[in-house]
């Protein structure tokens, strides 16, 4: 295990931090700064308290979120390959959305719109059932878990195609554009309700921090050592299978950061989850602030996926971090 200096870990958090104050100052839109402390009610403040903040905010969420139940999924299943989406969970909250795109309904709750709605739905739905057929008298078999997850998966994604295949372009063009993932929101309810979520499952999972790395060793091993694994492997799975479900159903399938950004981590910082937890939350909220920044103004007015962004920046510099690493051992 790497030995992590507490001061560069602090940097590293530190610069996280001047980056995220950075980006709501970038936009398509010039502002005029003196005017969001003097004149609340004027259009540069509109622009940046209702739209470009709670954005980046957003965006640093959802990003932290998918970063975090990354380094829990694969600390789980053991796998270093794992991501937010691989239990299947991602393709039932897809399910639900290209549903009610497809009915067209127009209801909601609370803020949530019938797109909301049902992706939250169709991944709760998900959840239980993969949990029904991985659980086992002494706890949940992580092997069936992962077997369950794929079939799962498979199993929606045949009726988003069938979906598909029975709507018409304007019909499919939404679907599509959802499946690509989108930030673009205004005002705060999404962010508040995304931070409340994070912040109690991070902190069930940092408080087991210690209990995740003798696990590494094994199930046994950590039987052991008095770690109550099926009992964290249960509410670990449902906490992070929830608030994956809920990113989904607010933001759309954002991928590569959930694999990306923890493997970053543990390449700079080693594999202590008292730092992977923590650096992976950080580190995957500006990661995806930053690439939501390029979506929105790299072609302005217009702005791209930010799946798209995701992926163009973060598959290279992990490249990058993959080749040094090697030259290094």
């Amino acid at each position: 295990m790497k030995h992590t200096s507490a001061r560069s870990f602090i940097f590293f958090l530190f610069a996280c931090f001047i980056i995220l104050l950075i980006m709501p100052l970038i936009g398509s839109q010039p502002l005029n700064y003196s005017r969001l402390v003097n004149d609340l009610q004027s259009l540069d403040a509109e622009i940046f308290y209702n739209i470009r903040l709670p954005r980046v905010l957003f965006a640093f969420l959802i990003g932290a979120s998918l970063s975090l139940v990354g380094v829990v999924f694969q600390a789980l299943l053991r796998n270093d390959l794992a991501t937010p989406y691989t239990l299947g969970v991602s393709s039932g909250g897809a399910f639900g959305a290209v549903l009610a795109l497809k009915l067209n309904l127009g209801i909601s709750l609370f803020f949530f719109t019938s797109v909301g709605l049902f992706s939250v739905t169709g991944s709760l739905l998900a959840i239980l059932i993969i949990y029904f057929i991985a659980r086992k008298s002494t706890g949940i078999s992580m092997y069936t878990l992962i077997l369950a997850g794929v079939a799962i998966s498979f199993f929606f994604s045949a009726f988003n195609l069938f979906l598909h295949y029975m709507s018409d372009f304007t019909e499919t063009f939404l679907m599509v554009r959802w499946l690509m993932g989108s930030l673009d929101i205004y005002g705060w309810n999404y962010t508040l309700t995304i931070l409340v979520c994070l912040l109690a499952a991070f902190a069930y999972f940092f408080k087991h921090h210690n209990a995740f790395n003798i696990m590494l060793a094994g199930d046994e091993v950590a039987l052991s050592k008095g770690v109550e694994v099926y009992r964290l492997q249960k509410w670990s799975f449902f906490a992070g299978s929830v608030l994956v479900g809920l990113s989904v159903a607010v933001a759309g399938p954002i991928g590569f950061v959930g694999l990306v950004v923890p493997h970053t981590i543990r390449l700079l910082f080693g594999a202590d989850h008292k730092y992977v937890f923590s650096g992976s939350l950080v580190g995957g909220g500006v990661f995806l602030a930053v690439c939501d920044t390029f979506a929105r103004t790299i072609i302005a007015p217009a702005e791209l996926p930010v799946g798209v962004i995701t992926a163009l920046f973060g598959g290279p510099f992990f490249v990058y971090l993959l080749i040094r690493r090697k030259k290094e051992l």
